[in-house]
């Protein structure tokens, strides 16, 4: 019981963001299960699946700001939430191609792509993807050493093309694509070397700030001592 209280708690971020990346999955075979879907079921399992790609495309960006910030044990949530939204993007493409055309690859190649650039935009995302997820483990990172970082910035475009692609389908309800775009320029914003610098300046400074006033601050057994 002791040790597996102390795994809890030595990996509780790990074990809820992996749990909390499962809820988009479980809601939706729930609300098949129950018939609880819109009168357009296949868009809206279209549409649901696409989000959680793009949100823990999203979330799996978010990581180096919050380092920046001081924020370092969210490392250990990167793989997991890029893996993630790996997953959901192989669904909703399954969906896609599987529900919405069924399996018909030369209808979606003569009538789908010519028609309908968005979906160039998300199979682009989706291809971009697919080597990331491949490479994920240490195995590879140590046989493409430099060039491994260099392949998984690649992440960077295939969360531009999934939001794009999310822009182009939503066409008139543009509030939720707009807001992923917004929040994909602040996080991509944050890597520039400058604001990346500032940010990383106002981090150290605080404990250098904490440390100061608890200096000047005088000790409670030196509070009691008389003055000679």
């Amino acid at each position: 019981m002791e040790t597996l209280r102390r795994t809890l708690l030595r990996h509780w971020l790990w074990l809820a963001v992996n749990l909390g990346a499962l809820w988009p999955l479980a809601q939706l075979l729930w609300d098949v299960w129950a018939g609880r879907l819109s009168v357009n079921p296949i868009a809206d399992l279209t549409t649901r699946t696409g989000q959680a790609a793009i949100i823990l495309l999203l979330l799996t960006l978010a990581v180096t700001p919050l380092q920046i910030l001081g924020w370092r044990q969210v490392t250990v949530v990167r793989k997991s939430l890029g893996l993630w939204a790996f997953f959901y993007a192989s669904v909703h493409l399954l969906i896609f191609v599987g529900l919405d055309y069924g399996f018909n690859l030369d209808f979606i190649l003569r009538d789908g792509l010519p028609q309908k650039p968005y979906i160039v935009a998300g199979l682009a995302a989706f291809l971009i993807l697919v080597p990331l997820a491949l490479t994920s483990t240490r195995g590879w990172m140590k046989r493409l050493g430099r060039r491994w970082k260099q392949l998984h910035r690649w992440i960077y475009l295939a969360a531009g093309l999934a939001v794009v692609h999310y822009l182009w389908v939503a066409k008139i309800d543009l509030g939720r694509p707009a807001l992923y775009a917004v929040l994909l320029l602040l996080l991509l914003a944050v890597r520039v070397p400058g604001i990346r610098r500032v940010l990383a300046n106002r981090r150290r400074r605080r404990p250098a700030l904490h440390a100061g006033s608890s200096a000047t601050r005088p000790h409670p057994r030196d509070a009691r001592k008389p003055v000679r």
